[in-house]
């Protein structure tokens, strides 16, 4: 073998040496390459499982609420229903009630609302109608108790039942429905108690 063919020859392996050093040196960092994506997949996946399940675990907990938000409107709103509905039956009860039973029940609670002073009370018509011959004794001797007067309107009042208390320039509208709204919460309280057992704050 002549000198120019070992050098040649040197120069080849020189080059081949060289060229699997680029070779390795590129598998090595393509495997760095390769370890790290996977890596960061991995990490990404993972991360992406648990921010997953972490909203389905906070919406189907929003779910729930909903739910049980809607199922406790939903009886509140029938409970509700039941109350009013009591409620008018109680005071289609007392429209209903035989007259003696009817005026008697005026009378007690007009007793409650007499006071001193010059009273007038005023019927509806229906009830100005039938009203009994001693229903104004009865309410003035309760008037005198009080110290006050009362007088018994002949002027129909614009009412369907119960009746109007005026003192002076003062009216206290005394329907069965008026007195009712007037103490609807304590009235929906009773009755929900009633209907419903002891009311949960």
């Amino acid at each position: 073998m002549s000198g120019i063919d070992e050098i040649l020859e040197m120069i080849s392996a020189q080059q081949k040496e060289t060229e699997d050093g680029i070779i390795k040196a590129a598998q090595s960092k393509a495997a760095q390459i390769i370890s790290e994506g996977e890596a960061k997949a991995k990490a990404a996946y993972e991360e992406y499982i648990q921010n997953a399940k972490q909203r389905s675990e906070r919406d189907f907990e929003n779910g729930c609420n909903a739910a049980d938000a809607e199922m406790k409107r939903r009886i509140l709103a029938s409970k509700v229903g039941l109350v009013d509905e009591a409620i008018e039956k109680t005071i289609a009860k007392l429209k209903g009630l035989p007259d003696g039973e009817y005026f008697d029940l005026l009378a007690r609670l007009a007793g409650k609302h007499l006071r001193s002073g010059e009273g007038v009370i005023s019927l509806g018509s229906n009830d100005l109608k039938r009203v009994p011959a001693d229903f104004e004794k009865k309410l003035s001797e309760q008037a005198a108790g009080a110290d006050g007067t009362i007088k018994l309107s002949k002027e129909a009042a614009d009412i369907e039942d119960g009746f109007i208390l005026t003192y002076g320039l003062i009216s206290e509208n005394c329907s069965f429905r008026a007195i009712i709204e007037a103490e609807t919460e304590g009235v929906r309280d009773i009755a929900a108690r009633e209907l419903f057992g002891q009311v949960k704050a």
